[in-house]
């Protein structure tokens, strides 16, 4: 395997087991590590019955799919091993196109495939909730306006003690207009309108916006690469994605500040497989990084969806936004995090080169 399918096949969290003409365990995963509890090393080259006990004939099932080169799909089969209770799982074995006789196993078990079902509804919950905020908070802002217009009058005759409440009444009516309208931006995105752009030129407004405001007690540190060729991207989007990158980063400092470091670079590794099946090649590489506490391990994974937030008073759309937006440029967005650095990384695609005259 070469580093990218190296890190695609470790990535699996399914268990998976390749296995030879003679059905001997040729390589696996980690999650098949840790469904049978031993290492690798320690089952490589053992036959592969000899370390798994399956209820189902998958002698002639190995056999179909050599012979017939194509894939077979075995539900609800007890998969036992490594000392465990048997596990009821879902199977799929494959031939490996190049390798003949070879074939790729995975195992989904149910607790795994029920977990990601419950993952799908609460998405399709979080989609469904969008929906109705869009729809409240077009019928909200009409009379929060009204209620701020009466406060802001009210206060031209008020003593000077009153008019701390009027100022609260207009101040928390601005707050809920605000998240009102970030509602609204979500649903609302328009397309992209993508055009050549060099990235740091969007890094240095952003950062300039920033230090001038939400991030005056932060210090920027930048780290960019002079030979990274122009973006193709939609600038007002992009800015707009730095900025609530930068906000997060601010925000998560807390009141003492602390450092953000935006690093950029080049990456021909990476690419995106969109859903025609087609590949896409993402080489440009942007990191905005800060010395924050860092994600809730239990939400890390969740942290673009709609509604999650590792703030208590946070709305949870800010993030969700933000991959909405490098989703719509087919671009890809990571985060990894542990305490004291917390690294958001896109990558970006090369604007295409223009016609010569």
């Amino acid at each position: 395997m070469n580093a990218m399918s190296d890190t695609l096949w470790a990535s699996l969290p399914v268990p998976a087991f390749l296995l030879d003409p003679g059905d001997i365990i040729s390589e696996i995963n980690p999650a098949a590590e840790q469904f049978l509890n031993a290492s690798a090393r320690a089952l490589r080259g053992s036959p592969v019955f000899d370390k798994l006990a399956i209820d189902a004939p998958l002698d002639d099932a190995f056999g179909r799919v050599r012979n017939d080169h194509s894939a077979l799909f075995i539900n609800n089969v007890d998969v036992s091993g490594g000392n465990r209770a048997p596990v009821e799982c879902n199977m799929q074995i494959a031939p490996m196109i190049g390798m003949p006789g070879f074939v790729l196993v995975l195992m989904e078990p149910r607790e795994l495939a029920d977990r990601l079902g419950r993952a799908q509804q609460v998405k399709s919950s979080a989609r469904s909730a969008i929906g109705m905020a869009e729809m409240l908070a077009h019928e909200i802002k009409n009379p929060l306006a009204g209620i701020t217009g009466a406060a802001q009058l009210l206060s031209m005759n008020l003593s000077e003690e009153d008019l701390e409440l009027t100022d609260l009444i207009v101040a928390e009516s601005r707050r809920i207009v605000a998240l009102l309208e970030q509602v609204e931006q979500f649903g609302n995105l328009r397309p992209p309108k993508r055009k050549s752009i060099n990235v740091h030129d969007l890094l240095d407004r952003a950062r300039k916006t920033a230090a001038v405001g939400f991030a005056a007690n932060m210090k920027f540190i930048e780290e960019f690469d002079p030979s990274l060729p122009p973006t193709h991207v939609d600038g007002d989007q992009m800015l707009q994605v730095f900025l609530n990158l930068l906000r997060n980063a601010t925000e998560a400092a807390g009141k003492d500040g602390g450092t953000i470091r935006l690093r950029t670079f080049y990456d021909l590794s990476l690419r995106l497989r969109r859903k025609d099946g087609s590949g896409a090649a993402l080489p440009l590489q942007v990191e905005i990084i800060d010395d924050g506490p860092g994600l809730p391990p239990d939400i890390e994974a969740d942290i673009f969806e709609p509604f999650v937030s590792g703030r208590d008073n946070g709305t949870g759309l800010g993030l969700s936004l933000v991959s909405k937006i490098i989703s719509e440029h087919e671009g890809w967005i990571s985060v990894d995090s542990v305490p004291g650095r917390t690294a958001f990384r896109i990558s970006l695609p090369v604007a295409p080169k223009e016609p010569e005259a």
